[in-house]
């Protein structure tokens, strides 16, 4: 019998989605019956339009009466659109820009960063309802390499939006840190509700088409307020899971041929040619599942006091897979002898040098001469190697709680108050990597400039895991906190005296830490490549058969690797506890830094006839102390650590900034409205840009270090438009900008001698490092929409962004040409809408001490909606239609860095309301 027959069970969250649902569809009959009775019975009051014109509507009537330059999306917008976190709803407005990832872990499907007018993420600040956000990443080259201080989009569904607020122009009362720009996002409150009781949920089967998976995304809301509306509460939640799959080819950068290598003895004219670090054919396979909720609690006792508490909380579950199947040319012709510093490297039997690279080489297998009795993996070559990284259990989190309370003294004096905690974690809790070199088989390679290089193996079968031996394995884990309490007194006093409308002021105090440890980084001294260290078990499985496709149709395009379970490789670490407890600290990927902010503002509002603005000043006291880990230094610790000793350097400053601000709007006709804005900005340094712990990458001989000293990045914005409302819910506006940023942060290189722990000596790193320099940044924005006849409207937008620093190089994040193109269709039952998306070719910073582009790239998304009635709906939505190649390159084409492709993603689903 069964122990739990009889027992009461609660429901699971699909359970009460689908309940909704049924209930929904069946009260619709009667439902519909009493509504035309009712409307038998007396006249209606008023007509509400619902749906993509009245959101639209909405959105430009809230972009008209700003004071500000902004843009605004409504939630009725994002939910007719396949809108799956908030980075998609406002990627489609004139000057957003949107990309897949943080930067070092590759392009994704979904889109997780936002930026502003051609800039880095980092230099946008993210609000939700005016307060920060603490953040976390997954990947962990991006919880421990270069962190910055944009936030992850990929932990914010856009199922909590009431609306979003993309402000292009600041005014002192905004929280500072957003050079270009800051949006945010307003999430729903239950007094905001017509009724009394709203229930919402949504069920959603995602398929991809890549991984070829099927996956539920499940959605759920309830809002209630009491008769009187004095108190209400609403409560979220959310369960969305999907399966990743990209297929990729990855190049680590490009070294230069060493004037003294054996290749360059043989051929002088490779002396300082640049050779790639590595071509891989990389797979990548990831199960993600963003779960979550929101809470709100309002209360309002009278119409001159009310308080609010608002929750959120989002976990992102995003174990990996990433194997690697590449050459190693660059390390392999500029080797070395580790204990006579000789040369030992290959030479190409025949090559080809285009734009300053070697854009194809042949090397035979006679010039690896793999493991001998003599030799270590250290002095060894291989002419291939095989990567298998298995990440169980990487997360990254978002959450924040917040208490805002209003009080109206009297009738022109209203004081606002607001403080709260925020925090985000990134985890990787085991890396777990796996290297095996492949001996007696030479390379050969083509690359052939953005599209896919060839790659092959003389005398190797690849897809069998024969001939290799370990070349090396570890166990790395990764903790990155991001955390903040704030607190913030507002007040807003009514003048009425001649253009003197009303006066605002107010203080803020904020702490910030961000945090990253690796007390558990270990190597694996039982299997560093020696003959009796056993190999994982191989169960005969290679690369999928479609590996690839959607790169290349090439028929010498690699494809047929050999490939380990993640299980197997997990069973094989563990016989040598590489997931197990602390031995070794990884000191040199560490940070610690802590931020103590002060602000204090005032603002007058102004309006005359025809006109309204505001001039206002901002000042804040900024107080930094970071952590460097310094090699070796005056007071070394972990003087038995593997990675060397260290010495944990303080470092304290302080600095002012004052941020004056105006904006005015001009009110020139019924239907046409002119802008102008002016404003200092300012942006705090990404954290790792400030702390001046050196990273090494002991294979390319790459490296980076901080800068404790790097001053904010400061601008002055300018900014002018024209706004002509030419009929409801129509729109055609152009824009200018400019901005003057006086500390800019650039990267700089130098070649600095460091202990290469991988391979035990002495070797000479090219190390990146950061520095202030000036830049400027120019554009215009274009944007038209209109409804057309029936249901047929359009909405299309053009930005031309130019920005470039002082020593001529682009800005990070800068693309020329951005625009969208949409169409839409409305009836009562019918929804329907088409967008295309393209973004040119823009500046990713630097990839292993590499200059990185991203190629242009266009998506096309679409998305219907049929109402069943007036409670139930069907959805349809569909992402990346035209299955579109991301593809990155370095200095020029003719240096390819990578090229993903990550397949379509179909989404179908009920939506029901009651």
């Amino acid at each position: 019998m069964d122990s739990k027959a009889g027992m009461k069970t609660a429901p699971t969250p699909i359970a009460s989605a689908v309940a909704l649902m049924l209930a929904c569809a069946a009260s619709a009959t009667p439902a519909l019956a009493q509504q035309a009775a009712d409307d038998s019975g007396k006249q209606l009051e008023q007509v509400v339009v619902t749906g993509i014109r009245a959101s639209l509507q909405q959105a430009l009537t809230r972009k008209r009466n700003s004071d500000t330059l902004s843009e605004v999306v409504s939630a009725e917008d994002i939910g007719k659109m396949p809108d799956k976190n908030v980075a998609d709803a406002i990627q489609r407005v004139p000057g957003v820009n949107i990309s897949s990832s943080a930067g070092g872990e590759g392009g994704f499907a979904e889109n997780d960063r936002v930026s502003i007018r051609g800039t880095s993420s980092s230099l946008t600040q993210t609000l939700v309802n005016g307060h920060s956000i603490g953040t976390g990443d997954w990947f962990v080259l991006d919880q421990a390499g270069a962190v910055g201080r944009s936030v992850s989009y990929a932990l914010l569904p856009s199922e909590i939006v009431s609306a979003v607020t993309v402000q292009k122009s600041q005014q002192a009362d905004m929280v500072e840190g957003g050079v270009a720009g800051s949006i945010n996002i307003e999430t729903r409150k239950p007094l905001d509700f017509k009724k009394q009781l709203t229930l919402e949920a949504s069920a959603q089967a995602i398929y991809t088409d890549l991984p070829k998976k099927t996956d539920p995304q499940l959605n759920a809301l309830l809002g209630w307020k009491n008769d009187a509306k004095t108190f209400g509460v609403l409560v979220q939640l959310f369960s969305e899971k999907r399966h990743e799959r990209r297929d990729g080819q990855e190049f680590y950068g490009y070294t230069a041929i060493a004037a003294d290598s054996n290749a360059a003895k043989a051929h002088p004219e490779l002396a300082g040619i640049l050779a790639p670090a590595g071509i891989s054919a990389s797979l990548f396979e990831q199960t993600r599942k963003r779960t979550g909720g929101a809470i709100d609690l309002q209360f309002k006792p009278n119409k001159d006091l009310s308080f609010d508490i608002n929750g959120f909380s989002s976990t992102l579950d995003a174990a990996n897979y990433n194997r690697s199947f590449y050459n190693n040319i660059a390390a392999n012709i500029n080797a070395t002898n580790p204990d006579t510093g000789a040369s030992v490297g290959v030479i190409p039997s025949t090559y080809t040098i285009k734009s300053g690279t070697l854009v194809a080489a042949a090397i035979p297998a006679s010039q690896y001469p793999g493991v001998s009795a003599t030799q270590t993996y250290n002095s060894s070559l291989y002419s291939a190697f095989g990567d298998q990284i298995y990440r169980p259990g990487s997360s990254s989190s978002s959450a924040y709680i917040d208490l805002d309370g209003s009080y109206k003294v009297n009738q022109d004096l209203r004081i606002t108050g607001t403080v709260g905690y925020t925090r985000g974690e990134g985890k990787t809790p085991a890396d777990i990597g796996y290297e095996a070199g492949l001996t007696g088989a030479g390379s050969s390679y083509t690359l052939n400039g953005m599209s896919p290089a060839t790659m092959s193996f003389p005398g190797a079968d690849t897809s069998k895991f024969t001939n290799y031996v370990t070349a090396s394995a570890w166990g790395s884990h990764v903790i990155t906190k991001d955390s903040e309490k704030y607190a913030q007194a507002d007040g807003e006093l009514r003048l009425d005296r001649g253009v003197f409308e009303s006066a605002k002021f107010g203080v803020r105090y904020a702490e910030h830490h961000r945090s990253v440890s690796q007390p558990e980084n270990r190597s694996c001294k039982a299997c560093d490549g020696t003959t009796s260290a056993p190999l994982p078990v191989w169960n005969g499985t290679t690369y999928p058969s479609n590996f690839g496709n959607g790169i290349s149709s090439a028929a010498d395009f690699l494809r047929n690797v050999w490939q380990i379970s993640p299980d197997n490789i997990a069973a094989w670490a563990a016989k040598y506890d590489l997931a197990g407890g602390p031995t070794t600290q990884n000191w040199a990927g560490e940070m610690d830094v802590k931020e103590k902010s002060s602000a204090i503002y005032g603002m007058v509002n102004l309006a005359g006839d025809g006109w309204r603005g505001n001039v206002g000043v901002r000042y804040v006291h900024t107080n930094q102390a970071t952590v460097t880990n310094i090699p070796g230094g005056d007071h070394p610790i972990g003087l038995d650590n593997t990675n060397g000793p260290y010495t944990p350097t303080l470092n304290q400053r302080g600095y002012n900034d004052v941020l004056p601000s105006a904006n005015f709007k001009i009110d020139l006709s019924p239907t046409l409205v002119a802008r102008a804005a002016v404003a200092k900005t300012m942006a705090r340094p990404d954290f790792s840009a400030m702390v001046g712990a050196v990273t090494l990458n002991d294979t390319n001989l790459t490296g980076s270090s901080g800068n404790s000293s790097l001053k904010p990045v400061r601008s002055t914005n300018y900014d002018l438009a024209l706004e002509w409302y030419f009929s409801p819910k129509s729109l055609l506006s152009a824009g200018v900008f400019y901005m003057d940023m006086s500390s800019y942060v650039t990267y700089g290189t130098a070649n600095l001698t460091y202990f290469n722990n991988s391979f035990k000596r002495f070797d000479s790193y090219s190390i990146s490092s950061p520095t202030n320099i000036s830049a400027k940044n120019k554009g215009i924005e274009l944007a038209y929409q209109q409804h057309l006849f029936g249901g047929v409207g359009v909405v299309a937008n053009y930005t031309y962004t130019d920005g470039s620093a002082a020593d001529g190089k682009p800005v990070v994040g800068n693309s020329k040409n951005t625009y969208n193109a949409e169409t839409y269709y409305e009836d009562d039952r019918l929804s329907a809408r088409l967008a295309y998306t393209y973004r040119s070719s823009f500046s990713g910073g630097l990839y292993n001490s590499f200059p990185q582009v991203m190629a242009g790239t266009g998506n096309l998304a679409a998305s219907v909606s049929y109402k069943i009635n007036e409670n139930l709906s069907i959805t349809f939505d569909a992402l990346n239609l035209n299955n579109a190649v991301l593809r990155y390159y370095g200095e020029n084409k003719d240096q390819p860095i990578a090229s993903y492709s990550n397949g379509r993603q179909y989404y179908l689903g009920l939506r029901g309301k009651l």
